[in-house]
């Protein structure tokens, strides 16, 4: 079917929509039953990557580095209603580590560095990177238009990049599935958002026209997920868990599905409360991904090493794609960024959802890392911006999520 065929089709008939409900729903939804069995494989037959050694950090500079560190550490997240773990690393060594509080508030056993928890947006990166493993691969060119893979899709020039760069233009399903309706009983899934961007389009507001300006967007990675599934013929918990999760050894990493609903940590108010699920909770590839600070440390390392990207992926990553506004701000495909004068770089990515809070921040130039996820409300851990200064003296505007 050519582009031009798919536009003269009728979303008012009611065939076309069977049509596309089970295109939508029927290809992907079947992944769902096999996802607790497959996950569960034994992964003997998964190749495992090896990572390169750390590289040699002085006594000195180790003791500098973890005194400032901890000087921060007690100064801000100590002194917070902060529930998580902090790791800093320069050239892959452990230069500062700390867990407070519980994994599950009132249970007695202390958070550790196995306590898996929500690292909401920062999930961006994995969705991101496993697009464009895709892409590295030779199973998608990433300038494609969505509707190319999803037939139906009636958004002209909403490519695969624009949904990386968050330069769609389409809004957020955070609000419009709630706003058409939907029932709140029900958990929304990524099909749900599709199917609604199909055939509700004339009622949903603030759609914009592509690659115009940035506009953060939770949707672009929704849709992405999907094709994630469409392409690797996996659900996306699997391809994760396939693709980056065990190969790199990060054993208390996953994506959040049903079945993780009755034993994955919860996340927390700040008062203590527990946030309990709702109908938004369901939908992944924007969020879901549960982690640990060395798990993401150990991303950081696969990310830096070229074992699984080239250099020119990597590069792609890190290209910045919203110059339409002066300042250091930008972001390019999954990645935050503030650009310096000479070239240098700060990718990162922060994440919020619920009580979640994670901040992720990565000095190329410095071979640095910054990681702090949290459970229990605090946007003191946005505040780790600041320890960037402890390895090169940068001006890092105030942040949000």
């Amino acid at each position: 079917m050519t582009s031009v065929q798919r536009k003269t089709i009728s979303l008012k008939n009611p065939f076309v929509l069977i049509l596309i409900f089970m295109i939508v729903v029927g290809g992907l939804g079947l992944f769902g039953s096999h996802i607790k069995k497959a996950l569960n494989l034994n992964d003997s037959k998964v190749d495992h990557y090896n990572l390169p050694p750390a590289l040699a950090l002085s006594k000195n500079e180790t003791t500098l580095l973890n005194d400032s560190c901890n000087l921060w550490y007690e100064n801000n997240l100590n002194k917070s209603c902060f529930n998580g773990g902090i790791i800093i690393a320069k050239n892959g060594n452990i230069v500062f580590e700390k867990y407070r509080g519980e994994a599950r508030l009132g249970s007695g056993i202390p958070f550790s560095d196995s306590s898996s928890i929500h690292i909401a947006s920062t999930s961006k990166t994995f969705t991101a990177m496993g697009v464009l493993k895709l892409m590295q691969d030779g199973k998608v060119n990433i300038d494609d238009e969505f509707s190319n893979y999803f037939p139906g899709f009636p958004y002209p020039g909403v490519t695969i990049r624009t949904l990386l760069n968050h330069r769609s233009g389409l809004p957020n399903y955070l609000v419009f599935m709630e706003k058409l309706g939907w029932n709140k009983s029900s958990f929304i899934r990524n099909t749900d958002v599709l199917t609604y961007l199909i055939i509700r389009k004339n009622e949903i507001e603030n759609i914009g026209l592509p690659d115009k300006h940035f506009s953060y967007c939770n949707t672009n990675y929704a849709l992405l997920a999907l094709l994630i599934e469409k392409l690797s013929n996996l659900p996306y918990p699997i391809f994760m868990q396939q693709t980056f999760f065990s190969p790199l050894g990060m054993a208390h990493t996953f994506v959040y599905t049903d079945q993780d609903s009755s034993t994955a940590n919860p996340s927390y108010e700040c008062t203590g409360a527990i946030i309990r699920d709702n109908f938004l909770d369901r939908v992944y590839g924007d969020k879901n991904i549960y982690s640990t600070p060395r798990d993401i440390l150990t991303w950081d390392k696969a990310l830096r090493s070229n074992i699984i990207f080239t250099p020119e992926t990597m590069a792609m990553a890190y290209t910045p794609y919203s110059n339409e506004k002066e300042g250091v701000r930008n972001y390019g495909l999954g990645w935050r960024m503030y650009l310096y004068p000479g070239g240098r770089k700060i990718i990162y990515h922060n994440g919020w959802w619920h009580g979640s809070t994670s901040c992720f921040i990565r000095l190329i130039d410095e071979n640095a890392t910054i990681i702090v996820l949290g459970s229990q409300y605090s946007k003191m851990v946005y505040k780790a911006k600041d320890l960037v200064n402890i390895f090169h003296h940068y001006d890092v505007p105030e942040e949000e999520e």
